[in-house]
């Protein structure tokens, strides 16, 4: 009788719902736009009632150019739709989520680079680079801002380096010297008072202080374990005590037991 089917009845807000999650768990908004293949970013989307997203002004041309009200994803017919934005809040998303990148970023190369100049590296090598640029620094700001007179220029310089070295004489003045004979004997006293009888380094017997007689010093000078006498009291075997220093990377260094720096005499 030429009579058309009647209407779908439009959908209700919980069915939009239904919908709109169903396009959410399908990452509808997340993806290009099937129609032009471009990310949808602020422009204006909508959501077809078969949970399909498009442009809206894709949507429209292409309706516009197939002559027909179709999902261009499904081919369903009659559909609904309903303007959305869910794209646009993912994309502000993603845009605070870079400037936020962005500023940590530059905060940490901030820090870096101050902590660089600050703070003087743990290895040997960079550090003495990290002193040498320092020094130069300072150099360059002394240069810059110094008068032009150069006599009295250098004569500061003459005066600095003496000062200086009146100060590195008084520290050795105040160094360890050389214990003499007296000193020697107090002390070796000192030592037998203490009852010293084994080397520290080694454990083993050392030669009794308290028996001088040429026999006993004799038969450990033939064993090759002769006994040294440091300045600071402790007694060790010569080659033990030889030993410790070879093995040390000091260029003077310091007693076994006390570190301190010593002399040291063979008894």
């Amino acid at each position: 009788m030429g009579l058309v089917a009647a209407p779908a009845e439009r959908l209700m807000e919980d069915e939009w719902m239904q919908v709109k999650a169903r396009s959410a768990q399908q990452g509808e908004s997340t993806q290009p736009c099937a129609i032009c293949r471009e990310e949808f970013r602020l422009q204006p989307q909508v959501l077809l009632s078969c949970s399909h997203v498009f442009h809206r002004a894709c949507l429209q041309a292409f309706e516009r150019f197939s002559g027909r009200k179709c999902c261009p994803m499904c081919r369903r017919e009659q559909y609904e739709t309903r303007l959305i934005h869910d794209a646009a809040r993912l994309f502000r998303h993603h845009c605070a989520t870079r400037i936020q990148a962005c500023w940590r970023g530059y905060v940490a190369r901030k820090w870096y680079r101050h902590t660089r100049k600050t703070v003087s590296p743990k290895d040997k090598r960079l550090r003495r680079k990290f002193f040498e640029a320092k020094l130069q620094e300072l150099n360059d700001s002394f240069v810059r801002y110094c008068h032009t007179d150069t006599e009295a220029f250098l004569s500061d310089i003459d005066r600095s380096l003496s000062s200086s070295r009146r100060v590195f004489q008084q520290l050795e003045s105040k160094s360890v010297s050389e214990p003499q004979e007296n000193d020697w004997d107090q002390i070796q006293s000192q030592v037998i008072q203490r009852g010293v009888r084994d080397c520290p380094i080694c454990l083993t017997a050392l030669c009794d202080l308290n028996l001088p007689t040429e026999a006993s010093r004799s038969d450990h000078q033939q064993q090759g374990r002769r006994t040294v006498l440091l300045s600071c009291s402790h007694l060790f075997h010569q080659l033990c005590l030889e030993a410790f220093e070879s093995f040390t990377a000091d260029s003077r260094p310091p007693c076994p037991l006390c570190r301190s720096v010593y002399h040291k005499k063979l008894i």
